[in-house]
């Protein structure tokens, strides 16, 4: 079986249900409280794809492992985390603002990043990224769902809802069921590097939402706003980054997805305890 046949329509399912959750008003949150929003945006777009480049390095990751940590810090952040945010009694609103806000500026942050990290990595691979190719994929598996879902709020707000109640509940098995799939499928590989790159993966997401932390400290943010940054910059969109990996337009490459699977399974534990952690506090 073809994962990408499993992940294309459940990251579309994803971005159609982030779309059914959004209002025009979300996107203009940064009018009203631009430190916080800032503050979730160059964590996710800027501190995150840094980070993963410097840990890749120093934990001597292979070249096409390394490709797949960046690509999954430079995904967007998943849909998701505005569950995590609720559970851990942050601020919501600003949650989907993040999310909503990721989504449509990583459209272009991604290409751009990526190409830059396939380059950087240069002789030690084959691989090459066609940057129109991805740009494209983006536009149809992201940018178009969630327009289609904001559509259908505005135009039928009830129904919508009611939609959204429905695939909110079915969003999260789809990624643990394309996990699975993807476990089966490529269980040699990734048991024989599950050591290395959970490490450095469980590293990245704790030094990330550290940095969550320190920028809410330094911008003198409300502890609400602290939580839902620290968990929006720790939470990335496993399924685009193993859409992007795998799809025969870009890389077609599982080996360039297992960071962003490793990273799925490794979020969430970590996240779990983090709301856990938050809610006993």
């Amino acid at each position: 079986m073809n994962t990408i046949w499993i992940v294309l329509p459940i990251l579309t399912l994803l971005m159609f249900e982030l779309g059914l959750n959004l209002k025009i008003e979300d996107f203009k949150l940064f009018r009203d409280r631009p430190k916080p929003v800032i503050a979730g945006l160059v964590g996710q777009i800027v501190v995150l794809p840094l980070l993963a480049w410097l840990i890749g390095r120093a934990f001597g990751l292979e070249p096409l492992f390394l490709i797949g940590f960046v690509l999954i810090a430079c995904c967007p952040g998943g849909s998701s985390s505005n569950v995590f945010s609720m559970l851990a009694r942050g601020d919501v609103a600003l949650s989907v603002s993040l999310t909503a806000c990721s989504s449509i500026i990583t459209l272009f942050t991604v290409p751009l990043i990526m190409d830059w990290a396939t380059t950087a990595v240069g002789s030690q691979t084959h691989v090459q990224l066609p940057v129109g190719k991805l740009f494209m994929q983006n536009i149809v598996l992201m940018f178009l769902p969630i327009v289609v879902g904001i559509a259908v709020r505005k135009k039928w707000g009830s129904a919508a809802e009611k939609m959204h109640k429905v695939l909110s509940k079915i969003a999260f098995p789809a990624l643990i069921f394309l996990a699975t799939v993807f476990f089966v499928q490529n269980r040699e590989a990734i048991a024989d590097s599950f050591g290395q790159l959970g490490v450095s993966v469980s590293v990245l997401i704790l030094l990330a939402m550290a940095s969550g932390v320190l920028m809410a400290w330094l911008l003198r943010l409300s502890g609400r706003e602290r939580r839902t940054i620290v968990i929006e910059i720790g939470m990335q969109n496993a399924a685009q980054a193993i859409a992007i990996a795998s799809s025969p337009l870009v890389f077609n490459s599982d080996i360039i997805a297992i960071p962003a699977i490793i990273y799925a399974l490794m979020m969430n534990i970590i996240l779990i305890i983090y709301v856990a952690i938050a809610k006993r506090r």
